[in-house]
């Protein structure tokens, strides 16, 4: 049997993941309320193995920084499951509390070998460009988009979905958080 993978985002109401100012992306941060954060803990606190690509591990690392307690409890939460990331330059030891790994080769490779072998549900958080990959491949179980209720038109740099294969999209939940943040989970399949 194959472990789950799931591809779980944040996004604007247009479709991007974040922005290219000089101030707080209005899509997540200053929007997370409490029935959000409790609901992301939640969703990290299940056995589970993280799944990043180079850069966002890069970013995640120094975003993040040394101190587990910066930020909100989901995402040190986060930093201390394990984590797997796909990569041809990078060297372990990794900067990461948690047992943390390199997979070489390619994504697709990488995360087919890592469904086959791993005993428990595998999510990676950000990573665009790999998980797009992974989608055309048909290793993406599941899309967890988090719509924050902001348009990022004019500072948004980072189309979701933009230059990704056409997919039909079966809702399997949804649900609205703090009264204003939509979670909607799908189960991707290449449109024929």
């Amino acid at each position: 049997m194959t472990a789950t993978y799931t591809f779980d985002v944040f996004s604007s109401l247009d479709g991007f993941g974040s922005y290219g100012g000089d101030g707080d992306w209005g899509g997540y941060w200053g929007k997370q309320g409490p029935e959000l954060l409790g609901h992301r803990l939640a969703l990290y606190d299940a056995e589970q193995r993280m799944v990043l690509g180079a850069t966002t591990y890069r970013e995640f690392a120094r975003m993040l920084g040394p101190d587990p307690d910066a930020g909100d409890p989901w995402v040190a939460r986060m930093r201390d499951l394990p984590l797997t990331v796909v990569s041809t330059t990078l060297e372990e030891p990794l900067d990461w509390p948690g047992d943390a790994t390199v997979a070489r080769g390619g994504a697709v490779d990488a995360v087919a070998r890592l469904k086959e072998e791993s005993a428990v549900p595998l999510r990676s958080h950000g990573s665009l460009s790999m998980n797009r990959s992974l989608m055309a491949a048909g290793l993406v179980d599941l899309v967890q988009v988090t719509i924050f209720p902001v348009i990022t038109g004019r500072t948004g740099t980072a189309p979701l979905f933009r230059g990704a294969a056409d997919f039909d999209l079966d809702l399997v939940d949804h649900r609205t958080l703090d009264g204003r943040v939509q979670e909607l989970v799908y189960r991707p399949a290449l449109h024929a």
